[in-house]
């Protein structure tokens, strides 16, 4: 490449803007990996696969009659007021939940699992 092609303002302007265009890319495809980290986080999969199934029992149990629709909705209060810590605890450590913080939401999760069907 010749100095004259070099110091044309058009090249250089294009160089900046596939620059500035490569580290957008870079900062993206990034962003994507935490993301999909922060979703299947095992501490937090275990948390809101007890959270879903918790969920299911409380509406089957509300279909069959074993629980009523202010005890269900209750419960269905507490198991939401559990999922919002989940997610706060994990907000606060970049997606993911420590042990303790899993272990005192799992305590949570165990003292609600038992009134359904109570």
């Amino acid at each position: 490449m010749t100095d004259a092609f070099m110091k044309d303002p058009t090249t250089m302007n294009t160089r900046r803007l596939l620059i500035a265009a490569l580290g957008l890319t870079l900062a993206a495809g990034a962003a994507s990996a935490q993301t999909t980290f922060d979703q299947t986080h095992p501490g937090r999969a275990e948390v809101n696969q007890r959270l879903d199934n918790q969920d299911h029992r409380i509406n089957h149990e509300r279909r069959e009659g074993e629980l009523s629709a202010r005890r269900a909705h209750r419960l269905h209060r507490i198991d939401r007021h559990i999922r919002r810590q989940e997610r706060r605890d994990a907000r606060h450590h970049h997606g993911h939940v420590t042990r303790a913080e899993q272990h005192r939401l799992n305590r949570e999760e165990n003292r609600a699992s038992d009134h359904i069907g109570n």
